[in-house]
């Protein structure tokens, strides 16, 4: 489904994701022909290489990380080396959230394909809000909900894949959906991860491997990305993958990227709209994330309430969101192209936040949820671009190991 005609409404969004040609969708597939799999597409033109280590930061955004250079010694030389055709910057997926961009990047489709559309969504089947990162719902099978096989299922019969991440996440009902195929290698440290990675790059002349560092967005989420402590996340980050060009073998290909960015919401700003009967009257569900809500209306085909609903946020948040119908952000291509059954999880009114504001369902959420300073999730140029660095390892030469050994 494509939607309906873009309305005047809509005109000051900005463009859509470059799904396609740009997003974070392109990374897994263009890593996957670099490797010389059959069937992938190297759109963003990606060196050939037998051994891809791709390593996705959570919440680095790339408008933060030209801001922090100088925390980021490392990566801040790679960027002024450059790197000829291939984009620095690509688009995360919409929402920017991590359920939505990592579901993108893992099976390279639009979130209006696999449909994780959002941190909570409407499950229709059940008639209940669900959760689609740490606490999925128990009814909800990860395999039916994202029906399409992952990059790296895709891949694995032929060339050798590897996951390095947390140990909480192996066989997480996210991984399952999203993440699946290879095999799994937990560490808990930055630095047990990377000699992992090592070890399972150097084990074989061939490889595909995830690396997943989670450090840098709970940092922001707890304190903030204006805070010392992301700060000190980030030069981790840095230091990280600085340990993995010299540790990897020599001439693996490197690809930085991130799966959105961050804003900092101050407290005074992060609003209840659940304790505001006008802003809830007629809707039947909440859900989405504070920086992109998603509203299910009672009836749908009351044209004339859901337009009444939408003056009323307009006239409480107007000058800092972007309101906008189904119809209006599907037409707009913010989902990609979108299924029937996806169609149905997506909210009947959106509100998507470009001022430092977030809003949150007090009804629904926990108080904790309001403590959160870190936010992202809504179409500003700091939520949804993302950088994309590509190097390749200066790594352990034979004669270094020789030299050890």
């Amino acid at each position: 489904m494509t939607g309906s005609p873009v309305s005047a409404e809509t005109e000051s969004l900005p463009a859509a994701p470059a799904y396609g040609r740009r997003s974070i969708a392109e990374v897994l597939p263009s890593c996957a022909a670099a490797l010389g799999g059959s069937g992938f597409e190297n759109v963003l033109g990606l060196p050939p290489s037998p051994r891809v280590c791709v390593v996705m930061v959570d919440g680095l955004g790339r408008t933060l990380l030209s801001q922090r250079t100088a925390h980021t010694p490392f990566l801040r030389e790679k960027l002024q080396t450059g790197q000829g055709n291939i984009p620095t910057t690509l688009d995360a997926a919409f929402p920017t959230t991590t359920a939505a961009s990592l579901a993108s990047f893992g099976t390279g489709l639009p979130p209006g394909q696999h449909g994780m559309v959002g941190y909570d969504v409407l499950a229709p089947h059940l008639g209940r809000v669900v959760n689609q990162l740490g606490g999925w719902d128990p009814d909800v099978d990860p395999r039916r909900w994202q029906p399409f096989p992952t990059v790296f299922e895709r891949i694995a019969e032929a060339i050798p894949v590897a996951t390095v991440s947390l140990p909480q996440f192996e066989g997480s009902a996210m991984t399952r959906a999203a993440l699946g195929g290879g095999s799994f290698v937990g560490a808990e440290t930055l630095h047990a991860r990377t000699t992992a990675a090592a070890e399972a790059l150097a084990a074989t002349p061939r490889m595909l491997l995830y690396f997943y560092l989670n450090e840098l967005d709970k940092a922001g989420h707890l304190s903030g990305c204006d805070s010392a402590a992301w700060e000190e996340a980030l030069e981790e980050v840095d230091a990280c993958i600085r340990r993995l060009d010299s540790q990897l073998p020599a001439n693996t290909l490197i690809v930085v990227t991130g799966d959105h960015g961050m804003v900092d919401v101050p407290e005074h700003r992060r609003v209840d709209f659940g304790a505001d009967a006008e802003l809830v009257d007629g809707v039947r569900h909440t859900a989405g994330e504070p920086r992109m809500v998603h509203l299910h209306v009672e009836d749908p085909a009351d044209e004339a309430g859901v337009q009444r609903l939408m003056e009323t946020w307009r006239d409480h948040f107007g000058t800092q969101a972007w309101v906008m119908t189904k119809a209006q952000a599907v037409g707009r291509g913010l989902f990609g192209e979108v299924r029937p059954e996806v169609l149905e999880r997506i909210g009947d009114v959106l509100i998507a936040v470009h001022g430092d504001l977030a809003l949150y369902d007090g009804r629904r959420v926990r108080p904790t949820a309001f403590s959160m300073v870190g936010q992202h999730g809504s179409l500003t140029k700091a939520e949804r671009q993302v950088p994309l660095l590509v190097f390749r390892a200066t790594g352990r030469t034979q004669s270094k190991r020789r030299r050890r050994g």
